[in-house]
């Protein structure tokens, strides 16, 4: 008898927090979420990320917070999302080569696979190799040939060992069989500033970035990657000779594995209706990004197939 009523007792206790719990889900958000970006400022993940935050708060009705921790090619900023309480206040906005290729080239302190849930990819952008304008190198042959004539004498800027300019300077040397000297920094922003500054020969970026450059005469695309040409008169990494699936970069905003459904859902709804609001779809447009979401579960099987291509990536490129 006494045995059942704690029972009863226990069931109804249950029945009533998780009563409680889903209210307090569907209150979700309460206040301000932190978007974590694993990389330095004046990249295009920092811009983007401008644009999102700018508008998202109307589908959230709070505020979405820029968080910059850059460091170790973006293993600080990942791994301190991976160790946040999974309520949905702290994400992480990153992108493909560092939350599937960095596995295996570096011993992690979290497990990509199995410590994050992605809820959206907004957008994936092709790269494009830029030097400045008063650059010697009108083409990218010339700039094939400079590297061949010096190994080791090009200075390439990237944003971190196997991130999103780091692993296409891979490809390009490797279907040249020549050397440069690849530097690294906190970010594309950081790299772009180390090309406009003379401390770097050439770099890598992607259309946020590079749009304002072009038009202020700062500096030349020698090509870009995408099957199709980004500008008329500039051929693509493939027409160039660059073998493989080269230089597109998927910007995915994820959370910490254990984060509630409804929290989830609540996410998903908001990039739902943020890519089809017209100041959004404007803003964009001025940046010269694309918006393509692709919701959490779609994604997911991506990532599974990323993880494939990546690990023959890295073992071509390492000659394993």
């Amino acid at each position: 008898m006494f045995s059942s009523t704690l029972k009863k007792l226990a069931l109804a206790s249950g029945l009533a927090m998780a009563a409680l719990g889903t209210a307090a889900y569907a209150d979700y958000p309460e206040r301000p979420i932190t978007m974590v970006i694993p990389f330095g400022p004046g990249g295009s993940h920092d811009l983007n990320a401008r644009v999102i935050t700018s508008i998202i708060p109307t589908y959230l009705e709070q505020a979405m917070i820029v968080r910059l921790t850059p460091g170790a090619g973006g293993q600080i900023g990942t791994q301190e999302v991976a160790n946040a309480n999974p309520d949905g206040y702290t994400l992480l906005f990153t992108h493909n080569y560092t939350d599937m290729l960095t596995q295996y080239v570096e011993n992690l302190p979290y497990d990509p696979m199995e410590d994050f849930i992605p809820i959206a990819r907004v957008n994936a952008a092709p790269i494009g190799v830029v030097v400045r304008a008063d650059s010697p190198y009108e083409t990218f042959e010339d700039l094939v040939a400079a590297a061949a004539a010096d190994p080791g004498g090009l200075r390439m800027a990237h944003s971190g060992n196997w991130g999103a300019l780091f692993v296409p300077a891979a490809q390009i040397m490797q279907s040249h069989d020549v050397v440069m000297n690849l530097v690294p920094y906190q970010g594309g922003g950081p790299a772009m500033q180390a090309l406009l500054s003379g401390d770097a020969d050439v770099t890598m970026g992607f259309p946020a970035t590079l749009g304002s450059l072009i038009d202020a005469g700062e500096i030349r695309i020698l090509a870009t990657a995408g099957e199709e040409r980004m500008f008329d008169d500039i051929p693509t990494l493939t027409e160039v000779g660059v073998v493989g699936d080269v230089g597109d970069m998927h910007r995915v905003l994820m959370a910490p594995a254990g984060t509630p459904d409804e929290v989830v859902e609540t996410l998903t709804a908001a990039f739902r209706e943020l890519v089809n609001d017209t100041s959004f779809t404007r803003m964009m447009g001025r940046l010269g990004e694309s918006i393509e979401l692709i919701e959490g579960d779609e994604y997911q099987a991506m990532r599974e197939q990323q993880a494939v291509a990546y690990e023959a990536l890295v073992n071509s490129l390492t000659g394993q």
